[in-house]
């Protein structure tokens, strides 16, 4: 058998310029896309195989250009330097050719063989634009090819064009260089003084890039340098020609900045003679709507109603496909009890296993839909502009809009939403997002607010939905103003995002990234819910129970009902008893074991349906409802899971995570103890 050769493919380009969904469609993969800059902070690579070629696709984070001003562009940069790809797969907006090809042009500088995909083609058409992509690319040294990545059309002819260009077929390929203006002699005569020390040099860089950055004074490149041995020579040169560069420029340009504008100079005259523009309907169209929902007064009731259509949805429409999870689960246990013989087995599963693994999943269509809307908000654009309309209020608390992405993100799960936060350049920012994230009620918390909000609030459940994740976002958002208060200095960086043109999602895309959360979800809590169900079964389950005992003086003489008693004096303020001081400790390895902690304790060992949970816990008498309001604030606000604690110690230092949890339960209880008794007067 003939073994394949190996191509090493970097995919490069802006942030919503279609490079996950490209990435997908080449290499079969659900790598989900957010329609706003910073969502893959890490690299995702696979492998596929195409016409005898094994190729290694890295899909690097979003950035807009190579000069390490941000975290993904130091990522990138770092990235080609260490790994060296055979082919850049650079992945241009076709709608928005010249802020994207601007990365191309520093592209060309380092040197790659390179391809340039000009995605979304099908929008530029639309507009009525036209672009002769062959005259562009033949410009600038790179083979341009339309492709539409959302359908995959254009793929087959963009790899045959990577193999073509990586066995050096392709004679469109030519190394140009980009005319400096006046600081192009300085360039040139560090260039020609590092090419003489060629072997000195990393291979990963041209020499002629590298003589740019030190003009410019790139630290990293300048560190990157430090040990060759003529780099004393290179840094006297460098220095002489700085000085003679801005002698030319005056004081109102710095040398970084000259480069730059050439090469915007490049694009722009290359555009004029290949590109003409159409009717701009769609920007227009797009212009119409951000005058609504980015309105300073509208922004924000545009953004209420579509959070509360969010859990209305959640809530309502979740109804129907829970029942018939309910029913199914319902018609298993059943089943399970007839087939089974009595004893310690049986009792395992059908009441420890089925009661408290399937008292969470009957909640997955609820958890699904929740993340099908934050699919459709990042895939259509309006969440960058929710991030645009809450700029204002975060600087009120010390932050910047950029901080809102990984908060909405919470709202799905804490752990990506605690690593997202490497999108934020300011470390005092990123470490209070950081901090507020486990405030965001998270998807695990879902299941719990269901059986407590349809038990004790069904009249008005999606105010009271609406209400919790309010809550959160308040006691956030003080918290944040307590921390850049009293930790930390005022920090004024400064707020960019660009706000991406609108697209109407596929229901393809958007269902995919809707499955493919909701089967991460499912993969995290699968094992953590199905162990720690059998814990909780096995501490309810003994010491085993007398004769003459019932069900529920069996669970309070049990090794979790003294756990519970132990605990019962801090939560009794709180209108709780031991039972609920039990869920509430098995909560602190996920939000989820709450629910099927409650499943067990509440089954009385004769009923494994989840369905008559909410029965059970009305009919206990165990709580009352300005008790459960408790509970919910209480599970609302109180400690992170064990996975947040992990993520928020990896990204900011475990004495953050240890901080995190402490405060949070601290201001969990104070907040669940004023509510509960304020309820108190009230119902």
């Amino acid at each position: 058998m003939v073994s394949e050769k190996v191509i090493h493919i970097a995919i490069v380009g802006n942030p919503n310029s279609g490079k996950t969904s490209l990435y997908n469609h080449i290499t079969g993969k659900h790598e989900h896309t957010g329609n706003y800059g910073g969502t893959t902070v890490e690299a995702q690579t696979s492998t596929c195989h195409y016409k005898g070629y094994e190729l290694h696709i890295t899909d690097l984070p979003g950035a807009n250009a190579l000069s390490g001003a941000t975290q993904e562009e130091r990522y990138v940069r770092q990235y080609l330097a260490s790994h060296t790809p055979d082919i850049v797969l650079n992945v241009v907006c076709a709608s928005n050719l010249e802020r994207n090809l601007y990365i191309t042009t520093e592209l060309i500088d380092i040197g790659y063989q390179m391809v340039v995909a000009l995605n979304m083609y099908d929008e530029l058409q639309h507009n009525g634009s036209t672009l002769d992509h062959d005259m562009l690319g033949k410009m600038m040294g790179v083979p341009m090819f339309p492709v539409i990545g959302s359908s995959g059309k254009g793929i087959e002819v963009l790899l045959d064009t990577i193999i073509a260009v990586h066995e050096k077929r392709d004679e469109r390929v030519r190394h140009i260089h980009i005319y400096q203006g006046i600081v192009e002699e300085s360039v040139m005569t560090l260039n020609r003084q590092m090419k003489q020390h060629r072997e000195e040099l990393p291979t990963c860089f041209s020499p002629r890039y590298l003589a740019m950055k030190m003009l410019e004074g790139d630290e990293d490149i300048i560190a990157m340098l430090a040990d060759c041995p003529h780099f004393a020579e290179w840094q006297r040169t460098c220095e002489k020609e700085r000085a003679h560069m801005q002698s030319d420029l005056g004081a109102d340009e710095d040398i970084a900045t000259a480069m730059a504008n050439q090469k915007r100079g490049f694009i722009a005259g290359a555009l004029l003679e290949t590109f003409t523009p159409g009717q701009p309907r769609i920007e227009n169209m797009s212009n119409a709507i951000d005058a609504i929902v980015t309105h300073r007064i509208f922004g924000y009731v545009v953004f209420i109603f579509v959070m509360w259509l969010m859990f209305y949805c959640t809530f309502n429409l979740g109804a129907y496909p829970q029942e018939w999870f309910e029913q199914g689960i319902t018609l298993l246990g059943n089943k399970l009890e007839q087939w089974l013989p009595d004893g310690i087995l049986k009792d395992l599963i059908c009441d420890g296993i089925i009661g408290g693994v399937g008292s969470v999943i009957v909640f997955l269509p609820n958890i699904m839909i929740l993340y099908l809307f934050i699919s459709f908000m990042e895939d259509s654009g309006y969440l960058a502009r929710a991030a645009f309309v809450m700029d204002k209020l975060m600087h009120k608390i010390g932050l910047h809009g950029k901080s809102f992405i990984p908060l909405v993100m919470g709202f799905g799960c804490n752990v990506p939403a605690v690593m997202s936060t490497r999108i934020i350049e300011s470390r005092s920012s990123r470490l209070i997002t950081t901090f507020i994230i486990p405030f965001m009620s998270c998807g695990a918390r879902l299941p719990v607010y269901i059986v407590l909000i349809g038990t004790f609030f069904a009249g008005y459940s999606s105010l009271v939905m609406l209400g919790l994740y309010l809550l959160g976002i308040l006691v956030a958002m003080l918290t944040a103003v307590l921390m850049r208060k009293f930790l930390f200095k005022k920090d004024e960086t400064p707020f960019v995002m660009e706000l991406p043109p609108y697209r109407i999602p596929t229901l393809k895309a958007t269902l995919s990234h809707m499955w493919v959360r909701s089967a991460q979800y499912l993969r995290n809590i699968a094992l953590v819910v199905f162990f720690a169900s059998i814990v909780v079964w096995v501490l309810s389950y003994f010491p085993r129970q007398q004769e003459n005992e019932s069900a529920v003086q069996q669970y309070e003489q049990s090794y979790i009902g003294r756990i519970g008693h132990l605990c019962e004096p801090v939560f009794e303020p709180l209108g709780l008893n031991w039972k609920a001081s039990v869920s509430l400790i098995s909560g602190t390895a996920a939000k989820e074991l709450m629910v099927s902690t409650l499943g067990v304790i509440y089954s009385n060992n004769s009923d494994n349906n989840p369905a008559q949970l909410k029965q059970n816990l009305a009919s206990s008498g165990d709580f009352t409802t300005p008790s459960a309001l408790a509970l919910l604030v209480f599970t609302l606000l109180y400690f992170p899971c064990v996975g947040t604690i992990a993520a928020i110690g990896a990204e900011s230092g475990w004495k953050w995570a240890v901080g995190s949890a402490i405060y949070n339960t601290s201001v969990a209880w104070v907040a669940a103890f004023v509510i509960y008794h304020i309820a108190q007067l009230f119902m």
